[in-house]
C-alpha cells in the first residue's frame, strides 16, 4: 500500500515524467497532443507535473499509449512486459532471441512505401510510415492509409480510422510485419528485403492482405520502402506527395523495383 503514501504533487510529478517519457517516440508535441484531442497547453501542464488529467482523458492517454492508470504511481518502464512474447519460452527457437531487427538492419525514422492499389490495379498508393522502438528495442511501425484509397471504399475519413501500426520481426532473408488497423478492422502481412542503392535506404518485397480471395481486386502486390531519415521537416516534405499517382509519376528507380509489367510470382 506504499502508493497511497504519495503526495498529490508526487503524483503529478510522475505523471509528468512517465508522458514525458511515451512522447519521445512522437517527433511533435503538437502531433501528438492533436491524436489525443488535448489541448496543448494544457498537455505542457501535464509534460511539466502541474496538473492532472481529468479522469475521461487519462483513459484516452491510457488507452492510446497502451498503458494502465498506474501510470500515476510508477515509472512507465515498469509498466511495459520486460520480455516479447516473441523471446518467451514458447516461440523462443523459433523466432529466437533476437527477433527484431536492429539500427543496422532496418533503421528506425520516416519510410515513404509505393505499392499498386489493391481496388484500382492502374493506380498506385504512396504512402509515409513511421518506424521507431521502445525501451526493450521492439520495433514498430505506424502511419494513415491514404485519404484516396478510403474514400474509394466509402469508408470513414477521420484519422482514427484510417490508422494503422504493426509488429516489425527479424527474418534470416529480410524483414517482416504484422500490421492492422484499430480492433483489427483489417490487416496485412509485409515482407521487405534491402536492395542496393545509392544510400542502401530501399527495401522491396510486397504485402499481402488477410482477406478472403476475390475475383474482383488483388489480395497480394509488390511494395517498395524508401528510408527517408529520421528529420520531420523531410517526413512532411514527403507527405505532400502522398495519395494515388499513376505509374508514370512513380520515380524510376521505385518503379523499376516495382516491376509494373512483371506478374507477381
Amino acid at each position: 500500500m506504499a502508493h497511497l503514501k504519495k503526495s498529490p504533487a508526487e503524483l503529478r510529478n510522475m505523471f509528468g515524467a512517465n508522458l514525458r517519457a511515451m512522447a519521445r517516440d512522437y517527433p511533435s508535441i503538437s502531433e501528438l497532443s492533436r491524436q489525443l484531442d488535448i489541448n496543448r497547453t494544457q498537455f505542457n501542464r501535464y509534460l511539466a507535473g502541474e496538473s492532472f488529467p481529468r479522469p475521461d482523458v487519462l483513459a484516452r492517454i491510457c488507452d492510446f499509449f497502451d498503458v494502465d492508470a498506474r501510470v500515476l504511481l510508477e515509472p512507465v518502464s515498469n509498466l511495459t512486459m520486460s520480455q516479447s512474447v516473441l523471446e518467451g519460452p514458447e516461440l523462443r527457437e523459433y523466432f529466437g532471441t533476437g527477433a527484431h531487427p536492429n539500427e543496422a538492419q532496418f533503421p528506425s525514422g520516416f519510410y515513404r512505401f509505393t505499392r499498386r492499389s489493391f481496388f484500382a490495379p492502374e493506380s498506385y498508393v504512396i504512402g509515409l510510415v513511421r518506424v521507431w522502438r521502445n525501451s526493450q528495442e521492439q520495433c514498430f511501425v505506424r502511419g494513415f492509409e491514404a485519404r484516396e484509397a478510403i474514400r474509394q471504399q466509402d469508408l470513414p475519413m477521420t484519422p482514427e480510422y484510417r490508422e494503422f501500426r504493426g509488429h516489425i520481426l527479424r527474418l534470416e532473408a529480410g524483414i517482416g510485419f504484422v500490421i492492422a488497423r484499430r480492433q483489427a478492422q483489417s490487416a496485412s502481412y509485409n515482407f521487405l528485403a534491402p536492395v542496393p542503392s545509392f544510400e542502401n535506404n530501399f527495401f522491396a518485397g510486397y504485402v499481402s492482405r488477410t482477406v478472403p480471395e476475390s475475383v474482383d481486386s488483388e489480395r497480394i502486390v509488390r511494395m517498395v520502402y524508401e528510408h527517408l531519415g529520421t528529420t520531420f521537416r523531410r517526413a512532411l516534405e514527403a507527405g505532400r506527395g502522398t495519395g494515388l499517382v499513376t505509374e508514370e509519376q512513380i520515380p524510376n528507380f521505385t518503379r523499376r523495383l516495382l516491376k509494373p509489367q512483371t506478374p507477381f510470382r
